[in-house]
Order: structure tokens, then C-alpha cells, then sequence
């Protein structure tokens, strides 16, 4: 049995909190600059150069990559051999968002009532999500979550009749209906799956996963690159001012549903993308 110290898990999430606002993830860095060599709008090219530029004043000068710092979600991976102590997780994780937003001056975004619009001030409490895994490692993910993009996900409780085609045209009306709103070139998160919220969590965590690492099934392969081939060719463009990039990934993860459904969820964010993963 091994321990970790929540003291540590705040101090892991604090910083993570502050990194992934600050810097782009390298799968993420490295499509923007090649979609910047590649796309064939003028006027697209001249907006990636800018996202190139601004990338590249954020992680100079220490600032946001985005003046949307996100609403923390944050994932862990617990070993089943590990043993935490100290305070009660949940309340370390929101410690350290709260450390995180408040000492890296990062914009707080959360409000305590979705009715009563009163902020929290720390950008607490983030959006926390479990597993228990073998082993004695401790998992940590940090991907803070826009909301230009966020209000433009959709989820799709399908018919089994509907099938794949009836994926397609989720997956390509959710990427049509948010067009310049989701602040292109996006990433497109895909769960395919389980039940209402699990297809939901499916297609967050596929943001996660690097936009240059496929999916191992080979069906899904063969589905997140005609995806992202048919988004580019709608013509949206960087900015949604037209042009050959739309996207710079499609990422999707399924998982066993009910006989009598398919639901499918569309979770879009924009191109910072922003995810932070560290081992303990």
C-alpha cells in the first residue's frame, strides 16, 4: 500500500491549474502549425498565424492563452494500492483550483447558483470525476473547460435503427448548428455509448487524448478520420470565416449500451484545448 498526501495533490492540481492555461499541450502546438502551413483560405492562414503568435506571447510573457480560463474539470485515476491521507479529497482537489485560479491570477468563472449568477470568486468547485484502477499510481488530469465551445455540445439519445449514419449526422449537425461559435478550429470530443451521462463523460475525456493519437478500435479509427475529413470540408474555417480548417481533431470513445438505445454526445472545444496530465 502506498501513501499520498493530499498536501500534494494540491499542490500537483495548483500548478497544473496555472500550466494549462498558460501553455498549449504539444499535440495541440504542433496542429495548429501545421494546419497553418496546409490551410488554403488566405485569410484563414492569417488567423492560425495569429493563434501561432498568441501562443507563443502567452507562454513568453506568463500569461493566458485565452481570456476564458475555463471551469476546472479535473479527472482521477486512483490506484487501488494507494492510500490517501490528510483532508478529504474532493475538498484538496478544490483546493488547489482555488490555489491555482487564485495565484495565477486566472479568471474566476464560477458561479455558486446557476440561477442566482453569484461568483464563487476561486473558480471552485470544479467539475471532479473518479475511477479506481490496478496498481499504486494516482492519475491526475487537469482540462479546463471553456464555455464558448462547451454551449455548443450536444447529446443525442438515437434509435439502434438510426446506426452509424445516424452517428454521422449527430456528429456533423452539432459541428454545423455551434459554426464560428465554438471559436474554430475546434476539437471534437465523440462518446458513443452507455447511457445519458456516460456517453457524456466519454466524449469529455476524448478531449484528453492527444488530436495526433487515433483510436485503437478499428471501426472508430475509420470514423474520427471521415469525421474530421466531411467538418473540414464544410467550409467554417479558422474563426468561421471560411476555409479548409475546421477542426483539428476527432476524437471518439464508445463504450456497451442498452439493446434498445445509442446515445452519442458531442463535446466541442475550441482550439486551445487545454489538458494537463501528471503521475504520482
Amino acid at each position: 500500500m502506498r501513501t499520498i498526501h493530499t498536501d500534494e495533490i494540491i499542490k500537483q492540481i495548483s500548478e497544473m491549474c496555472i500550466e494549462a492555461n498558460l501553455h498549449l499541450s504539444q499535440d495541440i502546438t504542433n496542429a495548429v502549425n501545421q494546419v497553418g502551413k496546409t490551410e488554403k483560405s488566405p485569410l484563414g492562414r492569417q488567423i492560425l498565424h495569429q493563434l501561432q503568435e498568441n501562443m507563443e506571447i502567452a507562454a513568453a510573457d506568463q500569461i493566458p492563452i485565452c481570456q476564458d480560463t475555463g471551469m476546472a474539470v479535473v479527472f482521477l485515476e486512483i490506484g487501488q494500492e494507494v492510500h490517501i491521507e490528510g483532508a478529504a479529497v474532493e475538498d484538496a482537489v478544490n483546493e488547489g483550483i482555488r490555489r491555482g485560479y487564485t495565484e495565477g491570477y486566472l479568471r474566476k468563472s464560477v458561479v455558486r447558483d446557476p440561477i442566482g449568477r453569484q461568483n464563487t470568486n476561486d473558480n471552485t468547485p470544479g467539475i471532479i470525476h473518479y475511477k479506481i484502477v490496478p496498481g499504486s499510481q494516482l492519475t491526475i488530469t487537469v482540462a479546463p473547460k471553456g464555455f464558448g465551445s462547451e454551449n455548443m455540445s450536444k447529446i443525442h439519445m438515437l434509435k439502434p435503427a438510426d446506426g452509424i449514419e445516424g452517428v454521422k449526422a449527430a456528429i456533423l449537425n452539432t459541428v454545423r448548428e455551434a459554426g464560428p461559435n465554438a471559436c474554430p478550429p475546434m476539437v471534437v470530443g465523440v462518446g458513443i455509448g452507455g447511457d445519458f451521462e456516460k456517453c457524456a463523460l466519454l466524449a469529455k475525456e476524448a478531449l484528453t487524448r492527444p488530436v495526433n493519437q487515433c483510436s485503437e478500435i478499428a471501426y472508430v479509427k475509420e470514423l474520427e478520420a471521415e469525421m474530421l475529413e466531411k467538418i473540414n470540408a464544410m467550409g467554417i474555417g479558422p474563426g468561421g470565416l471560411g476555409g479548409t480548417t475546421t477542426a483539428l481533431g476527432v476524437n471518439i470513445n464508445v463504450y456497451p449500451t442498452h439493446i434498445a438505445g445509442l446515445p452519442v454526445a458531442v463535446n466541442i472545444c475550441c482550439h486551445v484545448a487545454r489538458h494537463v496530465t501528471r503521475v504520482l
